[in-house]
């Protein structure tokens, strides 16, 4: 199953760059097994100052045609590390082929994108920053497979 993170903004050289690249590499290896990844993050950028809208139309061309579509929303359901990996295992035995995973700019996710969700998370009732939210994504993604492979990363 494809994972794909389609996101707002250009990510920079720095710290949540490393933290996300690190992650998504665990998560590959250890996926791989499991039919998890790879994992990919899809870029866009609204150079015309469009707002929301134009971000939406721009996420909606970015998301691979017949993925499940998964935004990070604070509007969205807050899960364990246990549920979502038990989530991502659901989406696989449903033999989806691609996931995409989408993050909206600093406004957050247009309402005409939210609508074609198949599901939203949140990362808990508080903002966070649209960079550090795929650093986080990555880190819960290389966890979720820790979780299904049994391995000893993801301690209760």
């Amino acid at each position: 199953m494809r994972v794909h993170i389609c996101a707002v903004g250009r990510m920079r050289q720095g710290p949540e760059r490393l933290l996300t690249t690190d992650y998504l590499e665990r998560f590959e290896r250890s996926g791989r097994a499991l039919s998890l990844g790879p994992a990919t993050i899809i870029e866009v950028e609204d150079k015309k100052g469009g707002g929301m809208q134009a971000e939406a139309a721009l996420l909606e061309r970015a998301i691979p045609s017949g993925s499940l579509i998964c935004i990070l929303d604070e509007r969205g359901k807050t899960l364990s590390s246990p549920d979502f990996a038990t989530m991502l295992a659901s989406w696989r035995d449903q033999s989806r082929q691609d996931i995409a995973f989408v993050i909206g700019g600093a406004d957050g996710i247009d309402p005409t994108l939210r609508t074609k969700a198949d599901a939203a998370i949140s990362f808990g009732a508080m903002v966070w920053p649209h960079m550090l939210v795929r650093a986080m994504l990555a880190e819960q993604l290389y966890r979720a497979a820790s979780i299904l492979a049994g391995a000893p990363y993801h301690r209760i």
